[in-house]
């Protein structure tokens, strides 16, 4: 049974950094394209970083730039997501996903990704 779960989460004050991890299980999760996305009270679900099932490519919304990082221990089938310099517009819920239809491209768009984790709450609050 394929399966991602996300952990790291948690209440981070603003200028905090977190590393989300999600680890899949049921698959090699090397295979595939990965990404990670978050949906805050009240707003549309926002994909923030994807990657390439080799690692080599990566993208980012313009939103985050420069504040997160995405990577990939395929040896572990474990994804992260490095957050730095949080602030409170970075209070969502994050989910993994993954893109079994893609292995050496990856996109933001989150009707293409067909596996979901549960997702791990980030709230960033002095």
């Amino acid at each position: 049974q394929l399966q991602l779960v996300e952990s790291g989460g948690g209440l981070v004050q603003p200028g905090g950094s977190l590393r989300l991890s999600c680890v899949a299980s049921g698959f090699d999760l090397g295979l595939y394209a990965m990404g990670w996305f978050r949906q805050a009270p009240g707003k549309e679900r926002e994909g923030v970083a994807c990657i390439t099932a080799n690692g080599l490519i990566t993208d980012y919304a313009n939103s985050i730039w420069g504040r997160f990082t995405i990577s990939r221990d395929n040896a572990k089938n474990t994804l992260y997501l490095d957050i730095k310099n949080l602030n409170t517009e970075d209070t969502a819920i994050y989910y993994c996903a993954t893109d079994t239809g893609r292995t050496l491209t990856c996109n933001r768009n989150g009707d293409e990704y067909n596996h979901w984790g549960q997702g791990t709450q980030v709230t960033v609050s002095s």
